[in-house]
């Protein structure tokens, strides 16, 4: 029998951070099939200690619109119908991560280009450090700390590229590869054990020389960012848009694995706007005949 008197109890680590950490945990379930495992999902996460927050669990355009309601997924809910109904319904993923600062895609196919591939272990303690960096960084006490979110894709097909291309790092359960057969609610139960140890491990002491360290950026913030980045390359003809290439999914993939700030995406939409108002300059109409291969990087594939 568990007599603690707190879920989400550890020792070492402010009770109060880390209920804020536990609650700034996203599921997000994209284009779900089958009602009951909705409801699965909400035991699962519920276990973990997860779900006291409304919108915990994210359901991008499920196949069944008033899938909260469901009988299936009630009745495989058990006790997480708190869970369930406080589950939040959008239409998009873009919606989904709004505000959140760290993003972890689950899938097991490999693509050439992409976030970086972690093993759920390490995605999962990154995700923690996020959260407690942003329970207690230099800049909790006047901005609002992001979330971190756990995106999962369809029963059947999985994740398309552009969901996994707008995550932080992508993530897979290193199954049985004769039999890698996990139905959706165990593999959320998985990734919310190994995000729930990550939490509950003893905070470790932030070091009093790594500098400043400012507000992770958003999802948002970074879709932004590369739209306007993608616009000032294609003004100063660093970018041909009818022959893209594989620049953008490599620039994603660079900036995926520097953890950006706010700062720094704001840094680098300055650079995006000069570019943009150089290319419409009196030169601006000569750059597309300057473009070459080994600058772009759209001729060449390596």
């Amino acid at each position: 029998m568990d007599t603690s008197k707190h879920a989400n109890e550890a020792p070492g680590a402010p009770q109060q951070a880390l209920d804020a950490a536990f609650a700034r945990v996203r599921f997000v379930l994209v284009e779900t099939s089958h009602p009951g495992n909705v409801g699965s999902v909400a035991r699962a996460i519920k276990t973990m200690g997860f779900g006291g927050r409304p919108g915990t669990l994210v359901l991008v355009s499920p196949r069944e619109p008033a899938v909260r309601e469901h009988p299936e997924a009630v009745a495989l809910a058990s006790g997480a119908d708190d869970v369930l109904r406080a589950a939040l319904v959008v239409d998009d993923l873009e919606t989904a991560l709004a505000g959140a600062s760290y993003t972890v895609a689950m899938t097991a196919r490999q693509r050439e280009f992409g976030p970086p591939r972690l093993l759920p272990r390490e995605a999962t303690a990154k995700a923690g450090e996020h959260l407690l960096a942003g329970a207690s960084g230099i800049e909790a006490e006047t901005a609002e700390p992001a979330d971190i979110a756990f995106v999962f894709g369809n029963e059947r097909f999985g994740l398309p590229n552009e969901a996994v291309d707008r995550c932080s790092v992508v993530t897979h359960i290193p199954a049985n590869p004769a039999y890698a057969s996990l139905n959706l609610a165990q593999a959320v139960q998985l990734i919310a054990y190994e995000m729930r140890l990550a939490l509950l491990q003893e905070r470790a002491a932030v070091p009093s020389d790594i500098g400043y360290a400012g507000q992770a950026a958003t999802a948002e913030q970074i879709e932004a960012m590369f739209a306007h980045l993608q616009q000032g390359l294609e003004a100063i003809g660093f970018l041909d848009p009818a022959h893209p290439k594989k620049l953008m999914p490599r620039l994603r993939r660079l900036f995926a694995r520097s953890g950006l700030e706010q700062e720094e995406v704001n840094l680098l939409r300055g650079i995006a706007k000069q570019m943009t108002l150089a290319g419409r300059g009196p030169r601006g109409g000569d750059r597309n005949s300057d473009r070459n291969s080994d600058r772009s990087g759209n001729t060449t594939e390596t």
